[in-house]
């Protein structure tokens, strides 16, 4: 008898980059509020804690796969857990945009007097809906079933071309919707600071532009680890996380097309 417990769960060792991630998203967030304040020194500490944040996950992330595909720790019972702790985490990501639609939808269905009792504010000359957004919406629409076009060449036949191809044309899309997306802020009437209707939509369309960019790494990083083999249709738990990832933030649009470009203008 060895006196070693026999179990298929990974006992992961001790890290840093849970507080090093959490620090960076602070800094992050205090550069942000203090940008949107017009303070000179917020868009240094943006810069700095988004950097920092970036770093992070880039760590962790080799730590993961460092884990899966060097130590082999990854059994079918801790790849069960990881799926299913992303999917607890995109339900936590589902309360974050229930927060920010709920103010949404307080502010508009019950316009303040404040504002002149309507919505949009008078002074407030809205994005046309049927331009740029609903550009970025055939976007996404084309990116997922690119996306599904990729899940189904790895899952089901194990075409690694189709695979690429598939997953290389979603990380390009989500390039050119935040381009587009970029080009649309700086074309914009207003600002965040312009009340409540400023702060409600770029506090929504930015949060779901920072989960764009943040799915392109995710599918950029698979897309990579496929080209060097280290991903086929045994090894794909990775690619499963960030194609949830990436159809939730295809849904997401949706209702901000619908809801924040077209019923609130």
């Amino acid at each position: 008898m060895s006196g070693k417990t026999q179990h298929p769960f990974h006992l992961v060792e001790p890290s840093a980059w849970p507080l090093l991630t959490s620090l960076s998203v602070l800094v992050l967030g205090v550069g942000f509020v203090l940008l949107i304040n017009a303070n000179p020194v917020g868009t240094t500490i943006l810069l700095f804690g988004t950097g920092g944040f970036l770093a992070c996950l880039a760590g962790w992330w080799r730590d993961v796969i460092l884990e899966s595909q060097v130590e082999r720790k990854h059994t079918s019972v801790v790849k069960s857990g990881l799926k299913l702790g992303f999917l607890v985490f995109i339900l936590s990501e589902i309360m974050f945009f229930f927060g920010f639609f709920w103010a949404y939808f307080t502010a508009s269905v019950f316009p303040a007097a404040e504002i002149g009792g309507v919505w949009p504010p008078k002074n407030i000359e809205t994005i046309n809906p049927f331009r740029l957004p609903y550009l970025n919406t055939l976007i996404l629409l084309l990116s997922a079933s690119s996306l599904t076009w990729a899940h189904e060449s790895i899952g089901r036949r194990g075409e690694r071309e189709s695979f690429l191809t598939g997953l290389g044309i979603t990380v390009i899309l989500g390039i050119i919707f935040v381009i587009v997306q970029i080009f649309e802020y700086s074309h914009a009437k207003f600002s965040i600071r312009d009340g409540i209707y400023g702060s409600n939509f770029f506090m929504l369309t930015g949060f779901h532009g920072l989960h764009v960019i943040i799915g392109t790494i995710f599918l950029a990083v698979c897309y990579f680890r496929a080209r060097a083999n280290f991903m086929d249709e045994k090894k794909q738990v990775g690619f499963e996380m960030a194609a949830w990832y990436w159809h939730f933030v295809d849904v997401v649009w949706l209702f901000l097309f619908v809801f924040i470009y077209w019923w609130g203008s």
